[in-house]
C-alpha cells in the first residue's frame, strides 16, 4: 500500500476514534443524567435543568470542534427534540457556525475552477469577506454591467469531508439501532439516512438558489419584504451569486433608531411576513435568526441566507387548522385526537399525561390576556412532553415553533410591548374556518358530523340489543379504566416489594455479620450467597421506580412546579 493511501486511511481511523468518542460520552451523560441517585442534595427540577445547560454547552462546543458537518447536524438535532432533552435542544436552536475563514487566494482558485471564462463578468471582487460560516464564505463584487452583488463560496475540500463524517454517522447510527436499550423506540438509521440527504442537498448551491427565488416570488408585491434575486449565470454547485442588499441588522436598536427607523413597526412586518409564509404561502425561512435579517434605509425588511427552507404540506395546513379550533374551544380531549391523527402521538398509549399538558398549556399560555413569550412557553412545554416519550412531532412543526419563537424574541427586543398572538389573529381565523382549504370545508365538516351523529343514533337500539342479549347470557364483563390510579397502584406495589427486599437484606447483612463474628466464620457465607438473588431483584425494582418516576416528570403533573 503507497503512502498516500496510508495516510489517508490514518486520517479516516483517528476522525472515527474522534467522533465515537463524543458520541459515547454523550451517551454516558444521558445515561447519567437519567438517575436520580447522581444529583447531591437531590434531584430538584433546578438541578436537573441546571446540569441540562451544562450538557448543552458542552454538546455544542463539541460540534463546534468536529466541524461543518457536525455543526449543520446539530441544527438538525435542534428540530429532533424526542431524541435530547428540552434543555440541549434549545442550546442548539441557538447554534450558529462561525468559523474562521479561508484564504482569499482559495477563494479566486473556486471561482475560476466554478465559472471557468464567466470570471471575467466579476471586475472587483473584496478580499475582505462579508461572513463566514461552516459550508462557506461570502465576499462582496461588482459586475461589468455595475450591478453590485455578493458571492457564496463554498469552503475547498468540503463535501470530501462531508462525506466521510456523513459515513462515520451511518456507523454510529447501525451500532445504536443494535443496542436492545439505545434501539428501543427510535429509528436511528433512519434519522441518520435523513440528515445525510439534507445536509448533501445544502452542498448544492444550485438548491439553495431555487429556494431563494421561490422564497422571493412570494413577496415580489410586498414592498415591505426584499429578498435578494439571484444571478443564474454566476451561479453553480459550488457559488451562489445575488444581489447586494445591504442594511442594518434587525436587532442593532441604536442604529435603526439613528436612522429613523421604528423597531416596533420592523417587528410588526417581520411577525407579519412570516405568518404569510406558513398560512399563505406554506414555504417559509427555516434559520431566521438575527444574523439572517436586516432592514433597509427606507424600513424594509430583508431576507438572507436560504439554506434551510421549511415546507408546509397542505396536509399540515389542514391539521393545524383542526388544532388551531380545538385550541380556540379549548377543547383538550379534540386536541389530543388530532395530534394522534396528524401522527404526533403514538396509538395504543396513555393519552392521560397528554391531555394534563394540554389543560396546562390552556391555562397558562393560552389564556388571554397573552403573556409576551407565550410562543416560547409553548415549545418549551412541547420538548417536554415529547423527550423520552412516546411522541413523533413532525419536524417542519418543530421549525416552525423555533422560527415563530425566534421571531417572538426578536420582536420583544424591537418592542417591549410586542405581541405575536395579536398580529396572528387574523392570520388564524381562515384557518379556523376552513382549515386553510375552501371555503365550504367548515360546512363540510359539519355535515360530517352531523353524518356521524346520526349513523351513531340509528345504531343505537341494535346496539343496546346486543348487549341486553350478552348481559343476560352472561358473555358482558364491565371493565373500569383508572389509567393513573393502576399506574401510582402499581407504582405503590413496587415500592413495597422493594422495600420489603431492603429489609430482606438489611436482615441477612445483620445475619453475615453475626456469624462471621461466631466461632464458625464460615457460616457467613450462606447469607450472603442468599442476599446475591434478592439484591438482583431490588436492583431491578430500583430501575422501575426510577422509569416510572420519570413520567411524574412531565409538564402538569401534581406537586410539579413550574
Amino acid at each position: 500500500m503507497d503512502s498516500p493511501a496510508v495516510l489517508t486511511s490514518l486520517r479516516r481511523g483517528l476522525r472515527a476514534l474522534r467522533i465515537w468518542r463524543a458520541v459515547l460520552t454523550l451517551i454516558f451523560f444521558l445515561w447519567w443524567d437519567a438517575r436520580p441517585w447522581t444529583y447531591p442534595g437531590g434531584c430538584t427540577n433546578e438541578r436537573r435543568q441546571s446540569r441540562q445547560t451544562a450538557r448543552a454547552r458542552w454538546l455544542t462546543a463539541e460540534l463546534l470542534q468536529l466541524g461543518s458537518a457536525f455543526i449543520k447536524l446539530g441544527q438538525l438535532l435542534s428540530a429532533r427534540p424526542d431524541v435530547l432533552p428540552a434543555r440541549w435542544v434549545s442550546q442548539l436552536a441557538e447554534l450558529q457556525d462561525k468559523v474562521p475563514p479561508f484564504s482569499f487566494d482559495q477563494a479566486q482558485a473556486l471561482l475560476e475552477q466554478e465559472l471557468g471564462d464567466r470570471c471575467a463578468e466579476i471586475i472587483d471582487l473584496d478580499d475582505q469577506h462579508l461572513a463566514a460560516a461552516s459550508l462557506a464564505q461570502v465576499h462582496r463584487a461588482s459586475l461589468r454591467s455595475g450591478r453590485q452583488v455578493v458571492l457564496k463560496i463554498q469552503r475547498p475540500r468540503l463535501e470530501r469531508l462531508f462525506r466521510l463524517d456523513l459515513e462515520i454517522m451511518q456507523q454510529v447510527a447501525a451500532v445504536l439501532q443494535r443496542h436492545p436499550k439505545w434501539g428501543r423506540g427510535r429509528d436511528w438509521v433512519a434519522i441518520a439516512q435523513e440528515c445525510r440527504r439534507v445536509l448533501l442537498r445544502e452542498l448544492d448551491f444550485r438548491i439553495e438558489a431555487q429556494y431563494a427565488a421561490r422564497f422571493r416570488q412570494q413577496f415580489l408585491d410586498d414592498p415591505r419584504i426584499r429578498v435578494p434575486a439571484v444571478v443564474w449565470e454566476l451561479s453553480t454547485r459550488r457559488v451562489l451569486c445575488l444581489d447586494y442588499l445591504p442594511g442594518i441588522k434587525v436587532n442593532d436598536l441604536e442604529a435603526l433608531r439613528a436612522a429613523g427607523i421604528d423597531p416596533s413597526a420592523v417587528a410588526e412586518i417581520g411577525a407579519s411576513s412570516y405568518l404569510q409564509q406558513l398560512v399563505r404561502f406554506g414555504f417559509f425561512h427555516a434559520d431566521p435568526h438575527p444574523g439572517n435579517l436586516a432592514v433597509a434605509a427606507d424600513g424594509a425588511l430583508i431576507y438572507y441566507d436560504f439554506g434551510m427552507m421549511g415546507l408546509v404540506s397542505d396536509a399540515l395546513r389542514r391539521r393545524l387548522g383542526s388544532m388551531i379550533r380545538a385550541a380556540a374551544l379549548r377543547d383538550a380531549a379534540a386536541l389530543v385526537e388530532e395530534l394522534q391523527a396528524a401522527g404526533v402521538i403514538a396509538s395504543g398509549i396513555d393519552v392521560g399525561p397528554v391531555r394534563r399538558l394540554v389543560r396546562v398549556m390552556f391555562q397558562d399560555a393560552l389564556t388571554p390576556p397573552f403573556g409576551a413569550n407565550v410562543i416560547d412557553k409553548l415549545s418549551g412545554d412541547l420538548y417536554e412532553l415529547v423527550y423520552g416519550q412516546p411522541f413523533r412531532v413532525p419536524v417542519e412543526l418543530i421549525f416552525v415553533m423555533r422560527a415563530l419563537s425566534t421571531f417572538e424574541g426578536v420582536g420583544r427586543s424591537l418592542d417591549s410591548g410586542f405581541s405575536l398572538m395579536a398580529i396572528a389573529k387574523p392570520y388564524l381565523l381562515p384557518l379556523m374556518t376552513s382549515s386553510g382549504s375552501g371555503p365550504n370545508d367548515l360546512f363540510n365538516e359539519l355535515g360530517r358530523q352531523v353524518g356521524a351523529i346520526g349513523s351513531r343514533a340509528a345504531a343505537l337500539p341494535r346496539r343496546l340489543d346486543e348487549s341486553l342479549e350478552r348481559l343476560e347470557q352472561g358473555d358482558l364483563q364491565l371493565q373500569i379504566r383508572m389509567g393513573e390510579s393502576d399506574r401510582q397502584l402499581r407504582r405503590m406495589i413496587t415500592a413495597q416489594k422493594a422495600l420489603g427486599q431492603s429489609v430482606l437484606l438489611g436482615c441477612l447483612g445483620v445475619a453475615a455479620a453475626l456469624l462471621g463474628a461466631s466461632d464458625r466464620p464460615i457460616w457467613s457465607v450462606l447469607p450472603l450467597v442468599v442476599a446475591l438473588p434478592v439484591g438482583l431483584g431490588w436492583f431491578r425494582l430500583q430501575l422501575r421506580l426510577a422509569r416510572e418516576a420519570r413520567m411524574d416528570q412531565l409538564p402538569g403533573q401534581p406537586g410539579q412546579s413550574r
